[in-house]
């Protein structure tokens, strides 16, 4: 069980000086993702997504309210919550194969479990013969490759992803998009997981999840929870897909009408 649990969080960063003002990023958020649910959180930009992520990860903690994960309050980072960032963050002085058992030697798993650990994620992304390479001889693509096989092969409860796709060119993201989706059709216990994506996209989120979360202009709170009830693999020009893209966009679009 990987159930995660957002109870009445809030977050405040203080002002650093005379005149800087202390700015509420996020007000009593409260809601839940259910065990191996992909759950994207879509809003404008300063909402406070990434710091929720974040504050998931154990990066950040809460100003008030509490973040819980099968019941155990977050209050450090652990591999049991892995994040795929967007800037890649990959070891430039390691190979691909060295980048993926990083997370395995700080597990201490024997050598020959982290053998079979990277050669079955390596696998699974389709990086195979790519192995020895080091990042600055692979595409963004391939990289972030490296980036889901590096976080999914400590064998997370929880993978969290910020905007991964975002820095890829639209033919990359839309081929990444597809293999995330082959990956969540896996029935491997190891590979499905609980997942929690921050994403600018609505196409994104429809494509990849259970469920999408809205967030309200900052300070961010959950304006809108719609279940995706779309069969997968799911295509933009679905009518399905379409009406719940619309809904999505005007509820984003409301947080620019002026408040009165």
């Amino acid at each position: 069980m990987s159930a995660v649990a957002f109870s009445g969080v809030s977050k405040l960063f203080p002002g650093h000086g005379a005149g800087d003002e202390a700015v509420l990023a996020l007000r009593e958020v409260s809601f839940g993702v259910a065990d191996q649910e992909f759950c994207s959180i879509l809003g404008h930009s300063g909402c406070g997504k990434t710091t929720l992520l974040m504050m998931l990860a154990g990066f950040e903690a809460p100003s008030s309210g509490r973040i819980l994960v099968d019941g155990r309050l977050v209050d450090r980072p652990t591999w049991r919550r892995s994040v795929v960032f967007q800037d890649y963050a990959l070891f430039p002085w390691m190979t691909v194969e060295e980048n993926i058992a990083f997370g395995l030697e700080m597990k201490r798993v024997p050598r020959a479990e982290r053998r079979a650990i990277v050669r079955r994620n390596i696998e699974l992304v389709g990086l195979q013969g790519f192995e020895r390479r080091y990042p600055h001889q692979l595409s963004g693509g391939m990289k972030q490759r490296v980036s889901i096989a590096r976080a999914l092969a400590v064998d997370p409860e929880v993978l969290l992803m910020d905007e991964p796709f975002a820095a890829l060119d639209a033919q990359n993201r839309s081929h990444m998009q597809e293999e995330m989706g082959r990956i969540l059709a896996s029935a491997d216990p190891q590979v499905r997981k609980t997942m929690v994506l921050v994403t600018h996209s609505i196409e994104e989120a429809i494509l990849l999840s259970d469920r999408v979360v809205v967030l309200t202009r900052r300070p961010g709170r959950v304006k809108a929870e719609l279940r995706v009830e779309l069969p997968r693999p799911r295509h933009e020009s679905d009518s399905g897909f379409l009406e719940l893209k619309q809904r999505i966009r005007d509820l984003i679009h409301d947080e620019l009408e002026p408040e009165h």
